[in-house]
């Protein structure tokens, strides 16, 4: 699921989804809502960017691993 990639990485990276939310230029809680909608790709591509990797890589359809290597 695209919002557990994302959370996984901020945890990873030490820093909140709100931040990340805020620095991407996004409104509060949209990340959250990934799970139910469609990001946009601009949006998604912002926040990938922040991330250090790509769109595609958090749009994979691989599981998310707990720990670090996943």
């Amino acid at each position: 699921m695209l919002f557990d990639r994302i959370k996984k990485l901020c945890e990873e990276k030490g820093i909140s989804i709100y931040r990340l939310e805020k620095e991407a230029g996004l409104s509060k809680g949209a990340i959250s809502k990934w799970g139910e909608s469609e990001p946009s790709a601009s949006k998604l591509c912002a926040v990938a960017k922040l991330l250090g990797t790509t769109s595609e890589k958090l749009l994979e359809d691989e599981p998310v691993k707990p720990g670090k290597g996943g």
